[in-house]
């Protein structure tokens, strides 16, 4: 139902519902993960203290040792604060949904939950909805009450465009995010070749691909003679879902477009998770968490 169909009092109640799911699980399972695995960029020097043994000798302050007779080495503490950008998928094909959700209110809850995990841990978020252009772009900030617009937003934003052009939103991202950002691409990718400007954010940013999917973009059932429309084009094709083979042809082929995509994605060292509107997400995005904390510890 579109934000202008709906009381305010219905759309506050849902942002306000999301909130308290999507806080609950920061506080009480999730925000170890994001911590953990996104670093700040650097160090900052805080202050200096005595020597003790077993401190680093290249930590001395020879400066400061040389001036009071004694041995003192630098404290720093980690730069913790980071720029999350949320990059947002809202054309057209978002609004399908066979289970409990739609891929739009799902991505919009991984958002809320990645926006909540940053403001718990005073980063800035900022926000980039597209379609098949770019459709809103909110600078990132930080606070409660900049992080419930941006879920508003994603919730309630009535798109103008109907296709799903993530060349564009990339882009855009390259041009106006200069600095290094943690970058969460929230997309069911069902969309032309976005490899180039995939490249560039992947050298330039932290870059993390989630894809949205529903268990009947993936499987079939056997109902017999349907009409599926493309919910982008409005291109409309009858199908035999009766048809053994039609089924099987149907499940091969949205293999063969998710394993191109996970090579585009391998091929730019974009890391990925893939959710689905019938499954508890959370299980899936911790798992996802734990491993790259695993990786990073390696390097």
């Amino acid at each position: 139902m579109a934000e202008g169909q709906q009381s305010t009092a219905e759309i506050l109640k849902k942002i306000r519902t999301l909130e308290i799911k999507t806080r609950g699980l920061v506080e009480t399972a999730f925000a170890g993960d994001y911590h953990s695995v996104f670093k700040g960029r650097g160090m900052n020097f805080e202050d200096v203290r005595e020597y003790q043994p077993g401190d680093e000798i290249r930590a001395i302050d020879w400066n400061v040792t040389a001036r009071l007779g004694t041995a003192y080495v630098k404290k720093f503490t980690e730069e913790r604060e980071l720029t999350v950008m949320l990059i947002v998928d809202v054309s057209a094909s978002g609004n399908f949904g066979s289970s409990v959700q739609s891929k739009r209110e799902l991505a919009a809850e991984v958002a809320c939950l990645l926006a909540f995990s940053a403001i718990r841990n005073n980063d800035k978020v900022g926000l980039l909805l597209f379609s098949d252009r770019v459709e809103l772009f909110i600078p990132p900030k930080k606070g409660r009450s900049h992080t419930l617009r941006l879920i508003r937003e994603i919730l309630f934003f009535q798109p103008q465009g109907r296709g799903t052009d993530p060349a564009l939103a990339l882009d855009y991202l390259n041009k106006i995010v200069t600095r290094r950002a943690v970058v969460f691409f929230i997309s069911d990718f069902q969309a032309p070749d976005f490899s180039h400007p995939l490249a560039v954010s992947g050298r330039r940013h932290d870059f993390v691909a989630i894809q949205i999917q529903d268990e009947r973009e993936e499987v079939l059932p056997n109902i017999g003679i349907i009409t599926l429309e493309d919910a982008e084009t409005g291109e409309q094709i009858e199908i035999n879902t009766g048809d053994r083979s039609t089924r099987r042809r149907f499940s091969d082929l949205a293999e063969e477009e998710r394993a191109a995509l996970w090579r585009t994605l391998r091929r730019n060292n974009v890391d990925a998770i893939a959710l689905r509107t019938d499954q508890d997400y959370l299980p899936a995005l911790r798992a996802f968490f734990k491993q790259r904390e695993r990786r990073l510890a390696l390097r």
